[in-house]
């Protein structure tokens, strides 16, 4: 308990001394290549310049009022950093993760229009996981975002009953297939179980289905084959400072392709 705490107060004091940042992680058409936006991924640079990465952080601060701290800290620097590119590109969308024990508290909806980030909300994807399902209130708020025009994304699926349980009861436009399936496609195994199952999933719904952590040509080929419409990936791109993101944007968005060779090292996003 005593390190769990010293954690979370370094966490804190990361916070007030602007330890965090933010990269942007392209999302791509896997049908005509071109880039459709980005996923808001939060980063932690500690004093001494090492980089820690929301896998590490964020479980610590579930379920604490750190939760909305991160989550209303990261509003406000997307509508800083964001709102100038997403008035220019009404077409594109801006995903990010919020805490299930958040949603319907009021606070997440407060921030968002403070900020100016509600001002596009027809181009905001909210992702929510089911380690912590949402509560009734919860679902309550999903549902009148849903109606409000903000797409609602379930994030690392593993289709499994649990997940499609969980879409049956919200208003989910979009799912995020964990990167743990995506790496189960190789050329020795091009089309595990769960992709055919996935393709039977997409002919019966209006899913928008994400692939993430595409990696090899080989994994691209299979999810665009099974009708996965979105990926992200080493294979388009790593996660990117801002200015470097608007720039990639412009060269690869709309109707432009985005490259289709792995040009760099993969690493965990």
């Amino acid at each position: 308990m005593m390190l769990a705490s010293t954690e979370l107060n370094a966490i804190h004091t990361g916070l007030n001394k602007g330890e965090f940042f933010v990269e942007y992680l392209p999302m791509v058409s896997l049908g005509d290549h071109s880039c459709l936006g980005a996923e808001a991924l939060i980063r932690w640079r500690r004093p001494d310049g090492a980089v820690v990465l929301p896998d590490e952080f964020i479980p610590l601060a579930d379920n604490t009022p750190l939760s909305g701290l991160i989550t209303y800290w990261l509003i406000d620097t997307l509508a800083v950093e964001v709102s100038g590119w997403l008035r220019a590109h009404p077409q594109a969308h801006l995903s990010l993760n919020v805490p299930p024990e958040i949603l319907g508290r009021g606070g997440l909806e407060y921030a968002a229009v403070k900020s100016g980030l509600g001002e596009f909300r027809a181009q905001l994807i909210l992702e929510v996981t089911e380690r912590g399902i949402p509560d009734q209130l919860g679902l309550m708020a999903l549902n009148s975002m849903f109606h409000g025009g903000i797409k609602l994304a379930l994030d690392d699926v593993m289709m499994s009953g649990t997940n499609l349980a969980l879409i049956s009861r919200c208003n989910f436009q979009v799912i995020k297939l964990d990167r743990l399936l995506t790496a189960e496609i190789t050329p020795e195994c091009p089309h595990p179980d769960w992709l055919r199952s996935l393709a039977g999933l997409l002919q019966a719904s209006e899913l928008t289905v994400v692939a993430e952590g595409i990696e090899t040509d080989t994994q691209l080929q299979a999810l665009r084959a099974a009708g996965v419409q979105w990926g992200q990936g080493y294979h388009f791109s790593p996660p990117l400072a801002i200015a470097e993101f608007i720039a990639w944007y412009e060269k690869w968005g709309k109707t432009s392709s985005c490259p289709e060779t792995n040009r760099f090292t993969a690493k965990p996003v």
